[in-house]
């Protein structure tokens, strides 16, 4: 232990700069300048420069080239976490591949979602950009936003079809995290309210958040979104939400609940065990159903009805 200690200590600069160097892409010298002056034009947030370079084929072959120390990125991801609208739009116009990744498996519009630029993630997504991200990356665009309360970017991403009721992509043998870590589990956990509804709204199941029979198979006592609330004492305008979006109000086990802090969201329930939905309650889900397998829900507001059942079927009243 002492010998390894000491070879570290020992340690040059010379050593660590090789150690940073492998770390860097290898590019031909010829190559290397034209994708540094991309680059550096994202960088600088200089949409002018970056027009003029690509107006020149030597500088566009390298659109899709990845550059920079430590972690390598293209321009188009570069401009994405840096919130460098202009010249996200500039790269995409002269053909920047919209999904590609970088070596995290992680896509520029995973990219823009993390730095909460909402500008270049309605930009990447009317460019076609997956709303999923990708399938090689652990987490996910609608995960993230619910976890930051990102609500304007949630929204966009379920407009464009992202899955509600995604996963975590969790190994096959931890069940129960893949459950208890979809985004209407964590928008609750953290308090995120309007991320909350939105997700309700959009199709998150208001149950489990987990639509896969066999992984709730798997657990011998699967934690509900009501125990959940429940448990980490959010404000019932969470649990209200959840029973107005059809939520088995009997899953949760009320004498285990009577010790949580929020004695009014466990009266709710007591009081919902008894009172079925009514008529009206019935027809807004169903609606919002059919609106949803219809993928029309975005559309709500353009429906030829009175403004108040708008609001109804929006939950807003």
């Amino acid at each position: 232990m002492a010998s390894q200690l000491a070879r570290c200590l020992k340690m040059s600069v010379m050593d660590i700069t090789k150690m940073f160097a492998l770390l860097k892409p290898e590019e031909d010298k010829e190559d290397l300048e034209e994708s540094r002056e991309l680059h550096l034009a994202v960088a600088m947030d200089n949409p002018q420069y970056l027009d003029f370079l690509l107006s020149d084929e030597k500088y566009k072959k390298y659109l899709n080239s990845r550059s920079g120390w430590g972690v390598p990125v293209t321009p188009l991801r570069l401009a994405a976490s840096k919130g460098s609208l202009e010249c996200l739009k500039i790269l995409l116009t002269s053909g920047a591949e919209v999904d590609i990744l970088d070596v995290k498996a992680q896509t520029p519009l995973f990219a823009a979602v993390s730095a909460g630029h909402f500008d270049c993630v309605r930009e990447l997504l009317k460019a076609g950009a997956s709303p999923s991200g990708s399938v090689y990356n652990n987490g996910s665009p609608v995960l993230t936003s619910a976890r930051e309360g990102n609500f304007s970017i949630l929204k966009e991403l379920l407009e464009y079809g992202a899955d509600p009721n995604v996963k975590c992509k969790f190994p096959e043998w931890p069940a129960s995290n893949t459950i208890s870590t979809g985004p209407l589990y964590l928008s609750a956990v953290y308090g995120h309210l309007e991320c909350f509804r939105t997700l309700l709204f959009y199709g998150a199941d208001p149950n489990y958040n987990c639509m896969d029979d066999k992984i709730l198979h798997r657990i011998k006592q699967p934690k509900s979104v009501l125990d959940v609330c429940l448990k980490h004492g959010c404000r019932t305008s969470f649990i209200k939400l959840l029973i107005d979006y059809g939520a088995n109000v009997y899953l949760p086990d009320l004498n285990f609940a009577k010790s949580f802090s929020n004695r009014e969201a466990v009266e709710l329930l007591s009081r919902e065990k008894v009172h079925p939905k009514s008529l009206m309650s019935q027809c807004r889900l169903t609606i919002l159903k059919l609106l949803r397998q219809a993928r029309k829900t975005h559309l709500i507001e353009q429906l030829e009805i009175p403004q108040t059942i708008i609001k109804y079927l929006m939950h807003q009243t």
